[in-house]
């Protein structure tokens, strides 16, 4: 491959093939039991999707989704805050560095699961239709910026 269309390291080359033929129906596992995922490098973002990357942004609220393969895309209210189990830590994923230095010591994540409970947020239910899907989000995002 070319340099900078190379899949990251620990993504399935199925997906990596995929997303380079231009095909983007879901992938399973050969066990039925999970979608493969893909996985990028924050260039590929650019390069592969076509999404310019943001050099800052302000957080206005928090989206709650809910992947539902039959369900129809919907916004829901049920009462979802920010919890312990939402953060990253060294003990559940040691992919995910913390490059923001947001999370603190020993994992106390209670002054910033306090501050991001305080925004807005909003549950989703979305399914594998990505026009529906993207219809949905945009409501969601409108109204978290209302």
């Amino acid at each position: 491959m070319a340099p900078g269309r190379q899949g990251v390291y620990t993504q399935h080359q199925t997906v990596t093939g995929a997303l380079l033929d231009g095909r983007r129906t879901p992938l399973w596992k050969a066990n039925g039991k999970g979608e493969l995922k893909p996985q990028f490098w924050p260039d590929q973002l650019t390069s592969w999707l076509s999404m310019p990357l943001a050099t800052e942004g302000h957080v206005v609220g928090i989206l709650f989704p809910q992947i539902t393969a039959g369900a129809e895309p919907q916004l829901v209210d049920r009462g979802r805050g920010v919890k312990d189990d939402d953060f990253f830590t060294a003990v559940t994923e040691d992919r995910y560095p913390d490059v923001f230095g947001l999370l603190p010591p020993l994992g106390d994540h209670t002054v910033l699961r306090e501050r991001l409970g305080g925004l807005a947020h909003q549950g989703v239910v979305m399914n594998h239709d990505a026009t529906a899907t993207a219809l949905v989000l945009k409501e969601a995002v409108a109204r978290l910026d209302a």
